[in-house]
């Protein structure tokens, strides 16, 4: 019998190996992508928090550079410091907003029975309204208030689970903001050398942008937060310093933000008049269509350098991916796309010089 070439052995040896490391790397991405299907809420919390810390960088910076003689906060004293400046602010709202309400809310209870004729009235007297028959409404209401209790009680587990999950991005967020730096370079030095100060250097300019995005997210809560102020004294809506205050405050949660508290002010104005009604309706049309189409595209271009229909495609992708959260946290994360993006796919002219970013020691 021939016997084969050394070289030809090799060379099939050298195939099989290969082969058996093709099959192998192939079943570790379907693990890995596997893996990651069943953790996705787990990575999206992670990711959320990681990204909350990055968008409050700045602002944990600006406190820790506050000296009062050659005392200075540290990284953990400058957290707890907004975390207490966050709470008192709730809790001053609650304080003087809530007292007023739940005096309302008693008498309204003492005096329903003889307002609740007086509202089917005033029912009848609207147009279109009128024509419809309103005798079983007293029957529909009472259904409601008796079903009222199951479905509060059903929903009990939902509510826990997302409380749950809020407490779990808050605590991870102070978790990255504390010790977010090591995590960092743990991750930054799965990277070759090569690559690793230019990754580095991309990611802190995309920091730098996406700190950016709470400036412009602070206009946008403080321009609707003065015209509801002006609209709702205007029209002497009840409460309106306070609603004017929720409004810009819940602007920094897209769609449910704006959701719950415009129910909130209808409510409010609903106790009144209807004229009320339809003006505080027509405000908040307009309102939200100059903000979608206007505002928010060009303020968020300022801030964090995207443009009107990056902000527009980003918050709508957002919001169809991963609903509230994802809108939240999708002009962000389009900054860093839109940075990595720009680096290493887009072809720059070799004179175009690079934009200027601080020193940061990458970890060998």
């Amino acid at each position: 019998m021939l016997s084969r070439e050394p070289g030809l052995e090799r060379a099939e040896t050298l195939r099989s190996r290969s082969a058996r490391g093709n099959i192998v790397f192939a079943f570790a991405i379907a693990l890995v992508l596997a893996t990651a299907y069943l953790m996705r809420e787990i990575l999206l919390l992670l990711y959320v928090s990681a990204l909350f810390a990055v968008v409050l960088s700045p602002v944990i910076r600006g406190i820790t550079r506050i000296h009062i003689g050659r005392w200075h906060p540290g990284r953990g004293l400058a957290i707890f410091f907004l975390l207490l400046s966050l709470a008192a602010a709730a809790t001053l709202f609650f304080a003087f907003a809530l007292p007023p309400v739940l005096r309302d809310v008693q008498s309204l209870v003492v005096e329903l029975p003889t307002r609740g004729p007086q509202l089917l009235d005033r029912l009848h007297k609207v147009p279109f309204i009128s024509h419809l028959n309103l005798s079983g409404l007293n029957a529909r209401l009472q259904g409601f208030a008796s079903n009222f209790a199951e479905y509060l009680f059903l929903s009990i587990s939902g509510w826990a689970s997302k409380l749950a999950d809020l407490g779990a991005v808050l605590f991870l967020t102070v978790y990255f903001m504390l010790e977010g730096d090591e995590a960092y370079h743990w991750a930054l030095s799965f990277f070759p050398k090569s690559t690793r100060g230019r990754l580095n250097e991309t990611l802190l300019r995309a920091d730098v942008r996406m700190g950016k995005w709470l400036v412009g997210q602070g206009g946008l809560m403080l321009i609707l937060g003065l015209c509801s102020l002006i609209v709702f004294v205007l029209l002497k809506i009840r409460y309106a310093y306070a609603l004017a205050v929720m409004m810009g405050a819940l602007n920094i949660i897209p769609i449910v933000g704006a959701m719950v508290s415009m129910t909130l002010v209808l409510l409010a104005a609903a106790t009144d008049s209807w004229e009320k009604v339809v003006g505080v309706a027509i405000f908040y049309a307009i309102y939200a269509q100059v903000e979608t189409s206007y505002l928010t595209p060009r303020i968020m271009k300022s801030s964090v350098d995207l443009s009107a229909l990056g902000v527009l495609v980003a918050l709508i992708m957002g919001s169809k991916l991963a609903g509230v959260i994802g809108a939240m946290i999708a002009v962000p994360t389009a900054v860093l796309v839109s940075v990595l993006i720009q680096e290493y796919l887009v072809q720059r002219d070799e004179s175009e010089p690079l934009p200027e970013t601080a020193p940061f020691e990458v970890a060998p």
